[in-house]
């Protein structure tokens, strides 16, 4: 309980009350609950508000204490309980986001963010979030090249790159090559291969922004190195291959590989799309920039919040004056990287394996193995709960079509909506009216989490 102490203006006499006491000493009708609500300082003056102002921000805490006022106001809850209700309503962070528990089976989900970092970046992050050297030699106490330490990290895990470079993501990178490689040219591309990669945007749309134009070659299921060949010209500024990493196209159908177009002369630029830096055998048929590198690519660009495990980015390989053309243009710096992604990054490369890739090399027996403990808890405490196999996929535009096998916690389809609203956040999915927590994508080390938000759920 709070206690306030109030001297009257000459000094002479003090008075001790409360929060109840004010809501029950409230001017006019005894039983109006509006002239009971306590005023905004008297709430604020609670200890636990006073804390959380500092480390909240006061626009945040007060925003609590008004609606618990509302509520108060309409009857909802007791004018002595506005102070509880706010401390009860005040978020984790001073930040909109809420932490989720990822139970969809997809293991990079857009919607979500994408790849989880890994612990080792987190403290990369939360280490460079001050003033760091960045920008500068401490040795020498002069300026040095920005994101060095990244940079150097990137080269090592690709050393058949000659040159590279980060941007702030994926669709940037193909942005500066095409600036920078076919300003008033043509990009020649197979028209199986002008995809859309969410949210409504497209790659000859993206392409097309820059000036450049696009020459379409093939069909949608087939393309010869022909086609090719016989678009190739004086206006042509690069070659394009993208992977179709958000779909599959089957039966009758023909594209050229890498080497092929890289024999036809001007440069070969190549949208891998998911990040993979190396040949994973899990995932046969991914691209990765080693060996698209080694196959005869000038520059491959690829994202860096999907199979590589980290934050969102833009990656770009290849030829050293062709890098350096990217890394010198004017547009480069508008599309440059914070401090906060190059520190995840580094770790990211630097670091142990990434939430990403233990997951992919997580068995089926294992995930089944967590799915019954937790399905026989819930079922202990009177959940209809059980354990079930399900389909998990990477998702994130990353290898399509490849099926993983998974596990889940199978619960009544109803307690879907209250798990979203649980903090943190539980999120699964509908399949054939119930609701499904498929375990894939959720570390071990949230189970106990995810457990808890289910007990404390009540239908």
């Amino acid at each position: 309980m709070v206690t306030f102490r109030f001297r009257c203006c000459a000094g002479r006499s003090v008075s001790t009350r409360t929060v109840s006491d004010v809501a029950k000493e409230a001017p006019g009708n005894p039983h109006d609950a509006r002239s009971a609500v306590p005023r905004t300082d008297l709430v604020l003056a609670d200890p636990r508000l006073n804390e959380a102002m500092q480390r909240l921000g006061g626009t945040t805490v007060k925003a609590a204490v008004h609606e618990a006022q509302d509520r108060a106001r309409r009857g909802d809850i007791a004018a002595a309980d506005v102070a509880d209700a706010a401390v009860a309503a005040l978020p984790e962070t001073a930040c909109s986001l809420h932490r989720v528990i990822n139970a969809t089976g997809v293991l990079l989900h857009t919607n979500l963010g994408r790849a989880s970092l890994s612990q080792a970046a987190i403290d990369a992050v939360v280490a460079s979030a001050g003033h760091t050297d960045i920008e500068l030699d401490l040795a020498t106490g002069r300026r040095a090249r920005r994101g060095r330490g990244a940079l150097a990290a990137l080269a090592v895990a690709v050393p058949d790159a000659e040159a590279v470079h980060v941007v702030n993501n994926g669709a940037a990178a193909l942005l500066l090559a095409a600036t920078v490689l076919a300003p008033g040219k043509e990009i020649i591309v197979s028209r199986g291969e002008l995809v859309e990669i969410g949210d409504g945007f497209r790659i000859p749309d993206l392409l097309a922004s820059t000036g450049a134009r696009l020459r379409e070659v093939g069909t949608t299921n087939r393309t010869t190195l022909a086609d090719y060949e016989r678009a190739v010209g004086a206006e042509t500024g690069f070659v394009l291959k993208v992977h179709p990493s958000n779909f599959v196209v089957s039966g009758f159908t023909s594209a050229v590989p890498v080497e092929a177009l890289a024999a036809l002369g001007p440069p070969l630029v190549c949208d891998i799309g998911s990040g993979l830096l190396a040949r994973n055998p899990d995932l046969p048929d991914e691209p990765d920039a080693r060996t698209t590198l080694r196959a005869g690519a000038a520059l491959v660009t690829a994202s860096g919040d999907k199979l590589l495990g980290g934050p969102q980015c833009g990656l770009l390989f290849g030829r050293a004056e062709i890098v350096e053309a990217l890394r010198r243009h004017p547009m480069a710096r508008a599309l440059r990287v914070d401090k906060l992604t190059l520190a995840a990054l580094e770790a990211t490369l630097r670091g142990p394996t990434t939430p990403t890739m233990v997951a992919m090399d997580t068995t089926y027996d294992e995930v089944r193995k967590r799915a019954e403990h937790l399905a026989a808890a819930l079922n202990g405490a009177g959940h209809d709960a059980a354990a079930v196999e399900t389909e998990a996929s990477v998702g994130g535009g990353g290898a399509p079509g490849v099926i993983l096998r998974s596990a889940a916690v199978s619960l009544p389809e109803n307690y879907a909506v209250g798990l979203r609203s649980h903090r943190p956040a539980v999120l699964g999915r509908i399949r054939l009216g119930r609701c499904l927590l498929d375990l894939y994508a959720v570390a071990p080390g949230d189970d106990q989490a995810l457990l808890d938000a289910v007990l404390t759920w009540h239908a």
